[in-house]
């Protein structure tokens, strides 16, 4: 645990330090890993952007880090924005806004839009022959935040909002139409996003009805957050309102009387009414970004936005504000990274303005520090921890998020970095 913890912006920048090497980023991983988003180079090189304004060292070390990312052998599957590609097109389209001169970079922005772009139309081509040949649900890979068209079109939407509209514009409204289409599809009493059990991730144990996720990683939050935030942006499909609606009715349909969010709704309990099913309160995590409250109440908040409804914000901001009704130690988080961890937390309170949520989990997650770590925090997964430098998973998110709550970060970048959460 915790030694010689400094404050959030000391712990930070200290952490950046320690990661300005792009060879000793490398060494830690495999090589499948070492350039990805998740993990990896496009990770580090997004933390070193986004403190560019305080030294030339930071600037200089995101440069390195890109280039380095680039010249990786590129095995690891082209999914998404966390790995392959699409890691490195999404840490340069977010983390060149910040720097104090991002126009070198404005060619090979272009380009990984384009990339992007393409995939997004591709993701959305493959959905409509699945809807064509009448499949049932969408795989993760299409729609989810992490590999398919949520998360990809949040970075298009990025990229559309820093000058490369002709590039971005095909791909965002494949997105926008494929995840408007997927919110108000239903079958039977079965949500558009439900899918068979033998179509999840094999790693994945769903109920043999099946399921329909909830979260905001890979569940129906993801493209909650993107209709939304792009809604409120301009950017809108037929129907995209009224799938925002719906979407975030469903949600709060299925919330839990101790205000979570199971991670699945299984196929039996959706034939069922949300009131007349026991919920299992045994499985899957539910006080994280990628799965419970956090992410789905941001997710929330952003459709009271986008449609001007004061009920929506206050019940995302209430269940967020929950959470400080027990220790940080009580959270259902595991180590200090954003996506099962603190961090996530810390982030998504602060992008709700829950404050006493925020305070606690920066201060939890500042207790994860340890001088003699060579990145500063530790990955944390089932009770081991190990060194991982990355953004979703390892050090650099956690510095990312303390740096924000620190005021370390220009207050309104062009693309805000959490944008990659799907949080902003």
């Amino acid at each position: 645990m915790a030694t010689d913890v400094d404050t959030p912006g000391e712990s930070a920048v200290a952490t950046a330090r320690g990661l300005l090497d792009p060879e000793r980023v490398v060494a830690a991983l495999t090589p499948r890993a070492a350039a990805t988003l998740c993990d990896g180079l496009a990770g580090t090189a997004l933390l070193h952007a986004c403190l560019a304004h305080t030294g030339p060292e930071f600037a200089a070390a995101a440069a390195r880090h890109w280039e380095s990312a680039a010249r990786m052998p590129g095995d690891a599957p082209p999914n998404g924005i966390h790995t392959g590609p699409g890691a490195l097109a999404a840490s340069l389209i977010v983390g060149s806004s910040y720097l104090p001169d991002p126009a070198p970079y404005r060619a090979t922005v272009r380009k990984a839009t384009t990339w992007l772009s393409a995939r997004a139309r591709g993701l959305a081509r493959h959905q409509q022959r699945r809807l064509d040949g009448g499949l049932p649900g969408a795989p993760w890979a299409v729609y989810d935040a992490i590999r398919g068209v949520a998360g990809i079109g949040r970075v298009l939407l990025a990229a559309h909002s820093t000058g490369h509209e002709d590039a971005a514009e095909p791909g965002l409204a494949a997105a926008l139409t494929t995840l408007t289409t997927l919110s108000q599809a239903a079958h039977g009493s079965r949500p558009g996003w439900w899918l068979p059990a033998a179509d999840h991730p094999s790693s994945v144990t769903v109920h043999p009805s099946g399921a329909a996720t909830t979260g905001l990683a890979h569940g129906i939050a993801g493209p909650l957050a993107l209709l939304a935030i792009s809604y409120s942006a301009g950017h809108t499909a037929p129907g995209q309102a009224d799938a925002i609606r719906s979407t975030a009715s469903w949600l709060l349909a299925w919330q839990e009387p101790t205000g979570a969010w199971a991670p699945f709704i299984d196929g039996d309990a959706l034939d069922s009414t949300p009131t007349s099913v026991t919920r299992d309160r045994r499985s899957g995590r539910r006080d994280a970004w990628c799965y419970g409250v956090p992410g789905i109440g941001r997710a929330l908040t952003l459709a009271g936005d986008a449609l001007n409804d004061l009920d929506l914000r206050r019940a995302g901001h209430a269940a967020i504000a929950a959470l400080a009704e027990r220790a940080p130690p009580r959270w259902d988080t595991e180590g200090p990274g954003l996506c099962h961890g603190s961090a996530g937390v810390l982030q998504t309170a602060a992008r709700t303005e829950c404050g006493a949520v925020a305070r606690q989990a920066a201060e939890h997650t500042l207790s994860f520090r340890d001088r003699h770590r060579p990145f500063g925090f530790p990955q944390v997964e089932a009770g081991a921890a190990f060194e991982n430098p990355g953004f979703l998973t390892g050090a650099a998110g956690v510095a990312l998020a303390l740096a924000d709550h620190a005021g370390f970060l220009p207050s309104n970048p062009p693309v805000p970095w959490d944008s990659l959460l799907l949080l902003a």
